[in-house]
């Protein structure tokens, strides 16, 4: 089934919910929340304020929030967030940048043994992966 495609050009600002079943490019500005059941790009230029549920997620530009994919989060060379992260699978491009928490790799039966192991997690025990500039 061909899903159809919306796009949100870079002079467009909206706030509110975006919801539905088709891939959603967004060029523009965006505040509130998307939840598609299709892919999401958020082309370089764009500025979203949201909480996103999407299936592949592509971030070009800049988001604050917090992200759900149920497949891959991609942050491109572009991309910047302040936020969380949460996919099946994550790519990232060098001279991204993000702040926030990220989650990926895990399925449900190995995230219900993950509490034993955060307990014992300190804050000098984290990892931090940093790009070369």
């Amino acid at each position: 089934m061909d899903r159809q495609e919306s796009v949100l050009g870079s002079g467009v600002t909206i706030e509110g919910k975006l919801e539905g079943n088709g891939d959603v490019r967004i060029g523009g500005k965006f505040k509130g929340e998307i939840e598609i059941k299709g892919n999401l790009i958020i082309q370089k230029g764009a500025r979203l304020a949201a909480k996103i549920n999407a299936e592949d997620i592509t971030i070009e530009g800049e988001l604050e929030g917090t992200v759900v994919a149920s497949g891959q989060i991609t942050l491109a060379e572009s991309g910047q967030v302040i936020g969380d992260l949460k996919a099946k699978t994550l790519a990232v491009a060098a001279g991204s940048r993000m702040r926030g928490n990220v989650e990926f790799g895990w399925n449900d039966s190995a995230t219900a043994r993950l509490p034993s192991v955060r307990s014992r997690e300190t804050e000098e025990e984290r990892v931090t992966v940093v790009s070369p500039p």
